[in-house]
């Protein structure tokens, strides 16, 4: 049977280690921090039943039993063919963490990083097996949202991307290739630009924090479940892209001519967001929220890739 090691065990690596062992691999989960381990391992077999209840796992039993808590790094990386970093994002860190990895694990295992901020070349080109390096950066969380970033820094080889594309589709997930560094990635760059407008309309009294969400959750949000914008534009307008690219392409530029400077996300700005939030979602519920979240998520990815 195949294994994975996931090392870091907070959020995105219990989604990854939830991604593996429903698709039949054993996964060895380390964390240095013992608790956080034990933790996370509870909390990833809450996830599974939460899963068979929702109808997206026949037997959580079993994917349980295939995740174990290594004790050590080096026995996390024995005998696994597929790494998953997902340590805390400190650059120095992770030089260190991948150089560890580069030297205890299988020469031809793939060592992959969940960063969504550093570039693979910031922290593997010290390595003598830099080539098999790369970033897999997923999206929270990731057992239900498939899409994972691949970005590989100059030296990886393009035969190590198709095989980490090849297990990630395997496992169930939708790898994409991004095809040069870049900061942020793809996705973080998408989600930046709406974030930085969303917060010119907060700073600048245009709508409340309230109302900005909702029309994505009820607006665009719905369409972006599953077409994306170019999609989006292709469909809104009866001779397609290139009609709706005529239409509204001087629009487009005028918004984009008056967006200007990225607003200064200031301590002020943030604290009145902040507290506009906390009257939505107290703190203390924030974790009953986020089991919320993950359970319409599983309700809308059955009906996006299960149904039918």
């Amino acid at each position: 049977m195949k294994t994975a090691a996931i090392i870091g065990a907070g959020l995105i690596g219990q989604g990854w280690a939830i991604v593996f062992a429903r698709a039949g691999w054993n996964v060895n989960l380390y964390d240095p921090n013992s608790q956080a381990a034990e933790k996370g391992l509870a909390m990833i077999g809450s996830l599974l039943g939460m899963l068979k209840q929702e109808g997206l796992l026949p037997d959580d039993t079993s994917a349980a039993n295939r995740i174990r808590i290594a004790p050590t790094l080096p026995d996390a990386l024995a005998g696994a063919e597929y790494i998953q970093e997902s340590a805390p994002e400190n650059l120095e860190a992770k030089r260190a963490l991948f150089a560890e990895m580069d030297a205890l694990a299988a020469p031809d295992a793939l060592l992959c990083s969940s960063t969504s901020t550093i570039p693979a070349s910031a922290f593997t080109g010290h390595l003598a097996g830099r080539a098999r390096c790369m970033v897999a950066h997923p999206v929270n969380p990731t057992y239900l949202i498939p899409l994972v970033e691949l970005s590989g820094a100059p030296w990886t080889a393009a035969d190590h991307i198709e095989r980490a594309k090849d297990i990630l589709l395997d496992v169930g997930q939708r790898p994409i290739v991004v095809r040069k560094e870049i900061e942020g990635f793809v996705m973080n760059r998408l989600q930046g630009a709406v974030l930085h407008e969303a917060f010119r309309l907060f700073s600048e009294g245009i709508a409340s924090g309230e109302d900005i969400d909702a029309t994505i959750k009820h607006g665009l949000g719905l369409r972006w479940a599953f077409i994306g914008p170019f999609e989006t534009i292709d469909l809104n307008s009866p001779q397609g892209i290139e009609e709706y690219c005529e239409r509204y392409a001087g629009v487009y530029e005028s918004i984009g001519a008056s967006l200007g400077k990225c607003v200064d996300w200031n301590k002020a700005l943030r604290q009145g967001l902040a507290d506009e939030r906390k009257r939505e979602l107290p703190r203390d519920q924030l974790e009953a929220k986020r089991l919320w979240r993950d359970q319409k998520l599983m309700q809308m990815v059955r009906q996006l890739y299960h149904a039918g």
